[in-house]
């Protein structure tokens, strides 16, 4: 029994930072297709929305991936209180900033011929 557990810790030691890597190069692409979505899509509010989810997501995976490369538990315990903050803070800046640009009177885009406000270009302002 104790050979197996120590052919497990053994195997375990190997796939680890594999793993770890993976998780890494998961929260990196997570991150790009957030920038992606910031510059792609049309308005405030789908650009929020698609940076606040993948920077949650992102930073999860990323600090996973570290703790599962982290050489001691010290370590691990300080990325744990790092995700605690990012994953309270985060959520929370994100809806302060949506109901503050809500409450200023911010309209969301719809598509054009829905009959609901467009956003503003460069060639609608009135002179």
């Amino acid at each position: 029994m104790s050979a197996l557990l120590t052919d497990l810790a053994a195997v375990w030691d190997l796939v680890r930072p594999v793993i770890g890597i993976a998780l890494c190069l998961l929260g990196v692409s997570l991150a790009v297709i957030g920038t992606a979505g910031v510059l792609r899509f049309p308005d405030f509010y789908t650009r929020l929305h698609a940076a606040s989810v993948t920077d949650t997501s992102a930073a999860t995976s990323l600090l996973v991936g570290m703790a599962l490369m982290a050489p001691n538990w010290m370590v691990i315990v300080k990325l744990v209180m790092i995700w605690v903050f990012l994953f309270l803070t985060g959520p929370t800046a994100t809806h302060a900033v949506a109901n503050a640009a809500h409450m200023a009177g911010l309209q969301a885009w719809t598509r054009p011929g829905k009959g609901a406000p467009q956003p503003a270009t460069s060639g609608d302002a009135a002179p």
